[in-house]
């Protein structure tokens, strides 16, 4: 071989090696290539549903109490709340139904206990009192749902109360005076859209709370349409009953309302409530409960941008405040979760947290 062919035969040698290895087939080395490994789509594919789906949780849930501002805008609050989840439960209902859900009796008035505190009370007052107060303000005070489910659970002795925890629900209570202290020195405030928010919060936990020890369906989409179509029936009748129905005037209602109650009905309690269910069977709820964090800052910074709510100092350091309230109260409430013939509230707030 001449010295080139000597050079080329080398560099083909030394690139087998590195592109393969070597095994010995009767007695003689073999260079066998490492075959490529083609690009998975599959798991590309679930990558991106994953990516969507917690998009869906944060961003969607987190805009939908600016979607009830707008609703409420020229809707009755009872009747807007009572149109959404009658069309969304019954949605829901209807699905369950068709792969194969029967509810029964005690499912039934499970559904209806929970429909009182989730949806009558708890969606309810919500959307009476974003009529007075901002959607970002509405969004950082639900965030208070874990401090209420700590104390009750402590109070039925379900809980212990950590020093992580004990930490949190005094961080929390700070920034709860401070929105407090903040909204009412502001023209047009409500003290009492401030308390429909809280009593809000505080009904949803409380209905966290018992849940555990209703009967309720074990198919995770018939555990969810059963409260909300009951809670949807008692909306609409609180709406006859305080002349809501006689003083909406259908022809006045604006299209920006019309849009708000479309987008909490399709993207706000279907979508976004698929995607939650899928999540929960695919990646730990821990992780799905994450939304808790992302929703209040997307509902303040929305308000901000599009409804011109006010983003000052003290609403920064009270969302700081409260955020890290819970972020407390979660690690707190996991290291109790070690202690023997306890039930850490916080089994529930991760599947069952309060979206708008």
């Amino acid at each position: 071989m001449i010295p080139d062919q000597i050079a080329d035969h080398r560099a083909q040698i030394i690139a087998m090696l590195r592109s393969g290895k070597m095994i010995h087939i009767g007695g003689r080395p073999v260079i066998v290539p490492e075959p490529r490994k083609p690009v998975n789509s599959q798991d590309r594919g679930h990558a991106i549903e994953l990516a969507l789906a917690f998009v869906a949780i944060y961003v969607i849930w987190g805009s939908t109490y600016l979607a009830i501002r707008y609703a409420v805008e020229t809707i009755p609050p009872l009747v807007a709340a009572g149109i959404r989840h009658s069309i969304a439960g019954g949605i829901m209902l209807t699905w369950a139904w068709w792969r194969g859900f029967r509810p029964t009796r005690p499912q039934w008035v499970a559904g209806i206990a929970l429909g009182a505190l989730f949806f009558l009370i708890g969606h309810g007052s919500l959307h009476w009192a974003e009529q007075y107060v901002g959607s970002g303000l509405a969004a950082l005070l639900i965030a208070t749902e874990p401090m209420f489910i700590l104390v009750l659970g402590w109070m039925i002795g379900q809980q212990k109360i950590s020093l992580l925890s004990a930490l949190g629900l005094g961080l929390g209570v700070v920034g709860v005076a401070m929105l407090t202290g903040a909204e009412l020195t502001v023209k047009g405030s409500s003290l009492w859209g401030l308390l429909a928010v809280l009593l809000g919060s505080l009904s949803w936990s409380l209905g966290v709370v018992i849940s555990p020890r209703l009967k309720l369906p074990s198919d995770a989409l018939g555990r969810t349409a059963l409260p909300t179509i009951c809670g949807a029936a008692m909306l609409l009748i609180a709406a006859g009953v305080t002349g809501e129905f006689r003083e909406t005037h259908w022809s006045s209602i604006t299209l920006r309302s019309v849009f708000g109650l479309g987008y909490l009905i399709t993207l706000g309690s279907v979508v976004a409530f698929t995607a939650y269910t899928w999540l929960l069977q695919r990646v730990p709820p821990a992780l799905v409960a994450t939304h808790t964090y992302a929703n209040p800052v997307v509902a303040v910074i929305l308000g901000w941008l599009l409804a011109r709510e006010a983003l000052t100092l003290r609403l920064v350091l009270a969302s700081v405040a409260i955020l890290g309230a819970i972020v407390l109260i979660r690690r707190g409430e996991r290291a109790t979760a070690k202690l023997p013939g306890i039930v850490p509230a916080i089994a529930e707030i991760e599947t069952s947290e309060e979206c708008a």
